[in-house]
C-alpha cells in the first residue's frame, strides 16, 4: 500500500462540481434571510439560532473542502479562489448573524431561557446553552453592531489573509539541499521538512539548514506576518476594553475554556520539572554519539545502534501498527482504523506542493473525519498518524450530537490525539522482543516528553514575551531570532548547545489568523491524556465507555468541568499536573537506565 490521497467525493466532486455553486448560493440566501427577523424579538431569536446552524454546516464543509485541496496543492488557484469566497461568504454570515448574538448576549435570564426553551416549529434549543452562556461571559467585551460588522468584513483581507499569505508563501517554497558529497538536492518544503522526522542522517542536517536558510531568505515576509496578526489582535483588544480590561491571553483562555489559574498551575509544574524534558533531549544526543542534542535530529527517528539499520515503515505498516494498538482498548477502535483507510479519509502521500503539518479536519455535513500528513517512513510518522487519527476518533464518537454539542476546545481537543500516541506506544513496548525494540518506544517516549515539555514552553513563552513587546512596535526579523535563541536556550538549556533562531518563520501554528497562542493546548492535552491513560488500568473493561463518554463531554464543557466529572480532580492545582509528569519521569528513568546498559 501506497502512502494513500484523499477522495473528496464525499463532499464535491471536483471544484467544477455544480453542487460548490448550488451550495454557495443556498448560503447566500440564508444569509439574507437575517434581514427578515428582528432581534427584538424572542420569536425571531429562536429562528437565527436555527439558521445559524444551517449556514454553519453549509460554509464550513466548503470551506474545509477549499482547505483539504490547497493543503494538498498549494499552488491550486482555484482551491485558492473557493477559499477567499468562503471566507468572504462567512464573514457576511457573521455580520448578518451579530445583532442577534448580541442581542441574545444582553437578554435577562427569563427571557434567555425562554429562548432557549424553542417552540413547536424549531423544537427545543437547548443543546445551545453551553454555546451561548459562553457567549454571554463575553458581554463586557462587545463592540457595537456596527463596529462588529465591521471587524468581520475587514478580517476578510486583513488577518486572514496573512494566514493565506504563509501558507501560499511555504507551499510554494522549494529548497536545495547541500550534501556532503558536494552535490545538491532540490524538493519542497514540506518534503524537506519530513527528512527532519526519518532516519537520514546524510540528509537530515542539509534538510535542517535548507530550512532554516529558506526562512531567512523570506524573512521579512514572516515578521510581516507575524506583526500583523499581533498588532491587529492588540488593537482589537484595546477597543474592547471599554469596560473591562482585556489581556492579550483572555481570548484564548476563553476559547480554551480554562481559567487563568489552570494555565499558571500547568507552568508551574513545567517549570519546576524543566530537568525532565532536558535529560530526555540528553539521553537521545547519547543515541546519536553527541554531547548535546542537535536541533536538527529533535525530530528524527532513533539511529541504528551497534550496526543495526534505522527502521523504515510502508504506511500499510504505520496503519496495521496502529489498528492493532487501538484493537487492543476496544475493536470499535480498530474498525474505526478501518473505515479511514477503505473509504480514503487519509491523505499522507508526499507531494512537492503539499504543505507543511498535520492536521484533522471534517466534513460538517456528513460528519465525516479526514486526516492530513505527509509520510515520510519513519516512527514519527507512525506516531503523527496514530495522534491525527486519535482527533478523527474524536470526531467519529460525537457524529450522532447536534453539532453545536461536537465543537470542543483545542485543549480537550488533544486528550484524544495524544492518548492515541500513548496507546501506540505502550502497544508496541509491551510486545518489544528486544532491548533494541524496548529503546526505540522509550525513545518515542523521550521524543514526547522533549517536544511537549521543552518545545511547547518555547512556544508558549516566546509569543507571550512578543506580545507584551510588540505593544511598543513591530519585530524587526533581528528581534525575532534574539527573542527565540533567547527563549529556546533558557528551557533546552544543557541539553542542546545551537538553538533554532527561525523556528517563529518556519512553525506553521505562529502564523494562523484564526487564534492566537495555538501552543500551550498541546502541553494541556499531553498531561492530561496521562491521567486519563492511566485511568485504562484501573477501570479495566468499564474504561472504554468511559472514555467515550469524556470525550462526548469535550463539546458542553469547560476543561475544569470535563476533569472534576470524569476524574475527580482540580486542575486549578499544580498537584493534577504533577501526578502526570512523575509518570514521565518515570519513563525517562527507564530509557536512561536501558540506554546505559547497552553501552555496558
Amino acid at each position: 500500500m501506497r502512502a494513500p490521497s484523499w477522495d473528496l467525493a464525499i463532499a464535491y466532486e471536483s471544484l467544477s462540481d455544480p453542487k460548490i455553486s448550488q451550495d454557495m448560493k443556498i448560503a447566500k440566501e440564508k444569509v439574507a434571510d437575517f434581514a427578515a427577523l428582528d432581534p427584538t424579538d424572542l420569536g425571531d431569536l429562536m429562528k437565527a439560532i436555527a439558521l445559524s446552524d444551517q449556514l454553519t454546516i453549509i460554509v464550513r464543509t466548503l470551506s474545509s473542502y477549499a482547505n483539504c485541496l490547497s493543503s494538498v496543492d498549494a499552488s491550486d488557484d482555484g482551491a485558492k479562489k473557493l477559499a477567499g469566497s468562503v471566507d468572504k461568504l462567512f464573514s457576511e454570515f457573521e455580520q448578518a448573524f451579530n445583532p442577534f448574538i448580541q442581542a441574545l448576549i444582553h437578554l435577562n435570564d427569563d427571557e434567555f431561557n425562554t429562548v432557549l426553551a424553542g417552540n413547536a416549529e424549531l423544537g427545543e434549543l437547548e443543546a445551545y446553552r453551553f454555546k451561548l452562556e459562553r457567549e454571554r461571559l463575553k458581554r463586557n467585551r462587545l463592540l457595537s453592531v456596527a463596529e462588529e460588522q465591521l471587524l468581520s468584513a475587514m478580517n476578510v483581507d486583513g488577518r486572514n489573509a496573512w494566514g493565506r499569505l504563509y501558507d501560499n508563501l511555504t507551499g510554494s517554497l522549494s529548497v536545495t539541499l547541500k550534501l556532503k558529497d558536494g552535490s545538491e538536492e532540490t524538493m519542497g518544503l514540506s518534503q524537506a521538512a519530513s527528512i527532519l522526522y526519518g532516519p537520514d542522517s546524510e540528509r537530515r542536517e542539509p534538510a535542517w539548514k535548507a530550512i532554516s536558510e529558506v526562512m531567512c531568505f523570506h524573512e521579512q515576509s514572516f515578521a510581516a506576518i507575524l506583526n500583523g496578526l499581533a498588532g491587529g489582535r492588540l488593537t482589537e483588544y484595546e477597543k474592547r476594553s471599554h469596560t473591562e480590561q482585556v489581556h492579550f491571553l483572555d481570548s484564548s483562555l476563553h476559547s480554551s475554556r480554562i481559567e487563568k489559574e489552570t494555565l499558571e498551575a500547568m507552568f508551574k509544574v513545567a517549570r519546576d520539572n524543566q530537568a525532565v524534558g532536558r535529560k530526555a533531549g540528553l539521553q537521545m544526543a547519547k543515541l546519536f554519539g553527541t554531547e548535546k542534542l542537535k536541533p536538527w535530529d529533535e525530530l528524527a527517528s532513533m539511529p541504528a545502534i551497534k550496526g543495526g539499520k534505522s527502521e523504515s515503515y510502508s504506511f500499510e505498516q504505520g496503519i496495521s501498527i496502529i489498528r492493532e494498538a487501538f484493537a487492543g482498548v476496544d475493536p470499535e477502535m480498530a474498525d474505526f482504523v478501518d473505515m479511514m483507510v477503505e473509504r480514503q479519509l487519509i491523505d499522507a502521500a508526499p507531494q512537492p506542493t503539499k504543505r507543511l503539518g498535520a492536521y484533522c479536519t471534517k466534513f460538517v455535513n456528513t460528519r465525516t473525519p479526514l486526516v492530513f500528513m505527509t509520510w515520510g517512513g519513519s516512527m514519527s510518522d507512525v506516531l503523527t498518524l496514530a495522534h491525527e487519527l486519535g482527533h478523527a476518533f474524536h470526531n467519529w464518537v460525537m457524529r450522532d450530537m447536534p453539532v453545536v454539542r461536537s465543537e470542543y476546545p483545542m485543549t480537550l481537543a488533544e486528550t484524544a490525539s495524544i492518548f492515541a500516541e500513548n496507546i501506540v506506544r505502550d502497544a508496541l513496548l509491551e510486545n518489544a522482543e528486544s532491548d533494541r525494540d524496548k529503546l526505540m518506544m522509550l525513545w518515542e517516549e523521550a521524543q514526547a516528553t522533549l517536544a511537549l515539555m521543552i518545545n511547547i514552553p518555547v512556544r508558549f513563552e516566546f509569543e507571550q514575551a512578543f506580545y507584551e513587546q510588540r505593544e511598543q512596535g513591530e519585530f524587526t526579523p533581528a528581534q525575532f531570532r534574539e527573542l527565540m535563541a533567547g527563549t529556546w536556550r533558557e528551557w533546552y538549556g544543557e541539553a542542546m548547545d545551537e538553538t533554532n533562531d527561525m523556528f517563529w518563520a518556519s512553525k506553521l501554528h505562529f502564523s494562523i489568523p484564526e487564534l492566537s497562542f495555538y501552543n500551550y493546548p498541546y502541553l494541556f492535552g499531553y498531561l492530561f491524556s496521562k491521567g486519563v491513560y492511566a485511568q485504562r488500568a484501573v477501570k479495566g473493561e468499564q474504561f472504554y465507555a468511559d472514555y467515550k463518554a469524556l470525550l462526548r463531554d469535550t463539546g458542553s464543557m469547560t476543561a475544569e468541568e470535563v476533569v472534576q466529572k470524569h476524574l475527580g480532580m482540580d486542575i486549578r492545582q499544580p498537584e493534577f499536573w504533577q501526578q502526570s509528569v512523575d509518570m514521565i519521569s518515570a519513563q525517562i528513568d527507564a530509557f536512561e537506565q536501558l540506554i546505559e546498559t547497552g553501552r555496558q
